[in-house]
């Protein structure tokens, strides 16, 4: 019975990790959950799943939670030290990541110093701070698995492989709902247009970082830790049936690629049972009705998601930092409707262009830097109100 805790569990990636659980009773169960501000389903998890400790980032939320559960034994936490301390009981072997943006840097590696074996879904802890996390996974010992479809594809598709026989790693991209679209006709675009992804049911800020192919590019940033590849060994191609999950090309010219249904449980259920593998139910592959599979050059032109992030992992030190926070912010503007889409870029482009960058950045530099690009993008608002 392998104890988990789950970071971010009423989101997408976290209620799906939950369906595994419950349809592996006898392998998993739950010691931990954390969640934003869904006090309703969190209660809900908290009544199905038993867990020893709740942590929700909101204060009032946790205050409320509480008192709902009053009746259970359950111990509910709240703010950073909640979700440190729910990251770190003795209890827990394995902890998924799945909470949403740099609130899940700091327990990450607090779980990563106690020992946790970790399956990454959070980008922000290594896009921001891979040059802290890497070291500190070696020198623990722990195992550190992808959930992200695209890396997790990498990671199986490597296997045995020793890491001097990478020729390239292929990340494949959807291409999200605006492909084959030009600037001019994304500039008209709605969040309801942008969130109407052709083959992946995600959370909001992730189908819209598809849409810009900002995704992809914290994906290549993702890839250059994980794998210890160079820029310039890192591919992305638009695949339109994201069947195949991504590519790795060896020296000798083979490829290993890992094919799939658009599902997230695949990876999520690798990475809790890894190095097993265990059923997994719904829809296989069907060849003969995908008919073909299709290959684009992705449009660095107009989505300038992409080449932004290859700039910032070229600048190193605390520019993917600068180059995720922007995005970040951007987004939520952009869902809120107070920004158009291709405003997503710019913001990202000037915040980028107006940080000096920090070589080796502690924690603190990466969460000022941060606060430096929220503080330049909410200044930048105001001056065109």
């Amino acid at each position: 019975m392998k104890k988990i805790g789950i970071l971010g569990s009423t989101g997408s990636i976290g209620t799906q990790t939950l369906d595994i659980v419950r349809n592996n009773p006898a392998d998993l169960s739950v010691t931990a959950l954390a969640a934003g501000s869904n006090i309703n389903l969190l209660e809900a998890q908290i009544r199905e799943f038993r867990p020893q400790y709740a942590a929700m980032w909101n204060e009032e939320a946790a205050n409320e939670l509480r008192i709902k559960v009053a009746d259970t034994p359950v111990k509910i936490l709240s703010g950073m030290a909640g979700l440190i301390e729910v990251s770190t009981v003795p209890e827990i072997e394995m902890l998924v990541t799945a909470i949403v943006g740099m609130i899940g840097l700091r327990p990450t590696i607090e779980a990563i110093k106690a020992g946790k074996d970790i399956a990454l879904a959070n980008k922000e802890t290594l896009v921001t701070a891979g040059h802290l996390i890497m070291p500190l996974v070696k020198k623990k010992g722990i195992k550190f698995l992808p959930v992200d479809s695209e890396h997790s594809a990498i990671f199986q598709s490597l296997a045995s492989a020793k890491h001097d026989t990478i020729k390239q790693i292929i990340l494949t991209a959807s291409g999200g709902p605006f492909r084959g679209k030009s600037a001019h006709e994304l500039a008209g675009q709605t969040k309801a247009d942008a969130l109407r992804h052709p083959n992946w049911t995600m959370g909001q800020k992730i189908t819209i970082d598809s849409a810009t192919l900002v995704n992809k590019g914290l994906e290549v940033i993702e890839a250059y830790w994980l794998f210890g590849v160079t820029a310039e060994q890192i591919k992305v191609i638009i695949h339109p049936q994201s069947i195949i999950h991504s590519m790795v090309e060896f020296i000798d010219r083979g490829i290993m690629a890992q094919l799939g249904t658009p599902d997230m449980k695949l990876p999520i259920q690798y990475a809790l049972f890894y190095p097993e593998r265990k059923p997994l139910q719904g829809e296989s592959v069907d060849f003969l009705a995908a008919k073909a599979l299709t290959f684009e050059e992705p449009d660095l032109d107009t989505f300038k998601g992409l080449p932004l992030a290859f700039s910032a992992l070229a600048a190193g030190g605390s520019m993917p930092c600068v180059y995720n926070a922007a995005n970040e912010k951007a987004v939520s503007l952009f869902l809120e409707e107070k920004i158009g889409f291709l405003q997503i870029y710019e913001l990202i482009a000037g915040g980028m262009a107006k940080h000096k960058v920090i070589l080796n950045p502690s924690v603190e530099d990466i969460l000022a830097a941060e606060l430096e690009t929220y503080n330049y993008i909410n200044e930048k608002l105001m001056r065109k109100v």
